[in-house]
């Protein structure tokens, strides 16, 4: 999902104009429905309001909300680059989500259709949500968490999540969610470094047909974290779940017996929201801090700008995590923010069969779909006809999020998901962001496949050269944000040395957002992955991005995954690990054809050294290919540490090919 970035970022990291040159000369181009334009929320107005006066743009964004002070103040730039916005306002982020609604007389509305894994499905209206948002937060009271104090929660795809996250956002206690997936050691290291004193989870959840145990990763946790205090668990599969006496607490006991009333207090617009860690494979655990005014104000704006939300009409799905920066902001505090009905679902999108998301959308007549590229792929790679089973009618507008999405995957979305007509928001953002920054408006952007465009309103986002300057159009080089925006991360929890070292030190001025990038002839941004995902061959910097492009516009690939492993002679030699469409069949014929394919597509100088067809390729619990790991295999080291991979078989069986993987000499 939004990215991860490293800590150390060399200087010679650049990705190369030579590259840049040899990008897809990607010329389709897709007007908005002209319906939709006619209608948007958000106009061409919008870029000129906030670039004559930007301060000016966000306290307007800052009105949507509801506070109990308004903020006179929008932003303290004073000491750099720790920001504070909307510094003397008050607010609940919780009342924001859930009872103006209620009290704006929409409390019948559904906030949440919630589909489990095993079919089971209920929903959950405004005033509903607010009822258990409340007894919840009587709840934290009773337990001992006061505004503040930090709870861990570690759930699955369940409504229970949202409610413990809104109980802490109206107690004040800042939440620390990790992924329901995550191994005990990675668990307990983000409860130590948050300091939390309460506990979150559930006996299991549902995934690929078959109840999974989380209670037992988090007893293992817990033993290294003296300072939790209780352990609320929530009983979703009913499986024997062990108990400590004393710690640990039933959900549906201490929650069930509370008062559904509960008025919130209001707190600072700077008061911590959340600690979000970012996927980092080593070292210590990097807690991204988000708080509330600032974070809620662009959540909510970039929600109701980039999906055009209707908020009677639209029923919109996020396929995301909660675990996840895009679930916080895209599931929880956005949608929930404006008022959206919106679905939920537990379970992954091949159980019980390969079309369950459009059976998802059919049943609630989903009119917004945000999911990310690689889910865009595995259902390329599953066939056509499975999506054209399903009344896809409903659909109007279309999100990417989590890495740049190639052109072919990008028009396939388009015809098969969207019926040719719905525009695809390609969004780019990061945990550390918080909300979106680069996005088309879909009744505003002639979109491009593959680019992500344009800084939305109010934000300044550019591309620099080694030496900071801005290049041309044509050039590339790093994406820096150049001034702050209201959902900016304000400090790594515990570390404020290594936030300024991370993000502030590589650029003076400027946030180094770790992503290499390209301006084309229109001044759009093209995103081209980490740049530690660039490659140096033959003294030519070439982006995995590109070359994967490549790889996937050739009918036979559905998924390619690039790096480059060291070579004695060219210094780094590119391996493509590639998944085939359905009806191909790995012969050395085909090989050489997508060697040639890649070298007539984007020169020879691209062309993959080796080409390794395989069934899966290693990805995370949130979809992220992790090429670490093929550079293990590519240049036959011990594979390294595998514990976040959703599936950690799916390396024995790719260095199983290697031996056999014919090589171009």
């Amino acid at each position: 999902m939004p990215g991860d970035t490293t800590d150390t970022l060399g200087k010679g990291d650049v990705v190369s104009n030579e590259s840049l040159a040899n990008l897809l000369k990607e010329e389709r181009r897709f007007a908005p429905p002209a319906d939709l334009a006619a209608a948007a929320n958000v106009t061409e107005a919008a870029y000129a309001q906030a670039d004559a006066d930007r301060l000016g743009f966000w306290a307007e964004q800052a009105r949507r909300l509801t506070w109990a002070t308004e903020p006179t103040e929008t932003l303290d730039w004073t000491n750099p680059p720790f920001a504070k916005w909307f510094a003397d306002g008050k607010l609940n982020v919780a009342y924001n989500c859930v009872d103006r609604h209620v009290e704006a007389g929409n409390g019948d509305r559904v906030a949440i259709h919630f589909e489990g894994e095993p079919g089971d499905s209920r929903s959950i209206t405004y005033a509903e949500l607010k009822d258990e948002v409340s007894k919840a937060a009587n709840a934290l009271t009773e337990l001992g968490v006061e505004a503040g104090d930090r709870v861990a929660v570690y759930l699955p795809m369940i409504p229970e999540a949202v409610v413990a996250m809104l109980a802490c956002a109206r107690v004040g206690a800042a939440h620390s969610v990790v992924f329901g997936g995550f191994s005990a050691d990675a668990v307990a290291s983000r409860i130590q470094d948050a300091d939390a004193k309460l506990v979150i989870t559930a006996d299991g959840g549902y995934r690929r047909g078959k109840p999974t145990a989380l209670k037992p990763a988090i007893d293992e946790a817990v033993a290294k974290c003296p300072q939790v205090e209780h352990v609320l668990v929530v009983r979703r599969t009913g499986q024997d779940t062990a108990f400590s006496e004393g710690r640990d607490l039933w959900w549906h006991d201490v929650v069930g017996r509370q008062s559904a009333d509960h008025t919130p207090q209001p707190f600072d617009a700077e008061h911590p929201l959340f600690i979000l860690y970012t996927s980092g494979t080593t070292g210590k655990p990097k807690g991204i801090l988000h708080t509330s005014g600032g974070y809620l104000t662009q959540a909510a704006y970039t929600h109701h700008a980039v999906f055009d939300l209707k908020p009677e009409s639209d029923v919109y799905w996020c396929t995301a995590d909660i675990g996840w920066v895009t679930g916080h902001s895209y599931i929880v505090y956005g949608p929930l923010a404006n008022g959206a009905t919106q679905v939920m679902y537990e379970g992954t999108p091949d159980t019980p069969h390969q079309g369950r998301f459009w059976e998802v959308v059919q049943k609630y007549g989903v009119t917004i779909l945000y999911t990310a590229p690689t889910a865009i792929r595995t259902f390329m790679k599953w066939g056509d006809d499975i999506p054209a089973k399903f009344d896809l009618s409903s659909l109007r507008v279309l999100g990417s999020v989590g890495e740049p999405i190639n052109p072919e995957a990008w028009i396939w979305y388009r015809k098969h998901i969207g019926g040719d007509r719905c525009p695809i928001v390609d969004t780019w953002w990061q945990t550390e962001t918080g909300a979106m920054m680069i996005s088309p408006l879909p009744g505003v952007t002639a979109t491009k496949p593959g680019s992500a465009q344009r800084a939305l309103p109010g934000i300044s986002a550019t591309v620099v050269d080694d030496e900071a300057h801005e290049v041309p159009n044509g050039g590339g080089g790093y994406l820096v944000l150049t001034e702050p925006w209201p959902s900016m991360l304000r400090t790594i929890w515990g570390d404020d040395q290594r936030f300024i070292d991370t993000y502030w030190s590589r650029f003076e001025g400027k946030y180094f957002a770790g992503d290499g990038a390209k301006k084309d002839d229109d001044g759009d941004i093209w995103l081209l992955g980490r740049v530690d995902d660039v490659m140096l061959v033959s003294g030519h910097n070439i982006s995995t991005t590109e070359v994967e492009s490549a790889l996937v516009s050739h009918p036979s690939v559905a998924e390619a995954a690039v790096v480059g492993a060291n070579d004695e002679t060219t210094g780094q030699a590119i391996v493509a690990f590639v998944i085939l469409r359905g009806s191909a069949s790995e012969t050395e014929n085909l090989v050489a054809d997508l060697r040639n394919h890649v070298g007539s597509t984007l020169g020879p100088i691209a062309k993959p050294k080796r080409i390794l067809p395989v069934q899966e390729l290693p990805k995370t619990r949130s979809g992220k290919i992790m090429r670490r790991l093929l550079r293990d295999v590519a240049e036959n080291r011990a594979v390294g540490d595998v514990t976040t991979l959703a599936d950690s078989s799916v390396m024995d069986l790719i260095q199983s090919k290697l031996p056999a993987a014919s090589s171009e000499d």
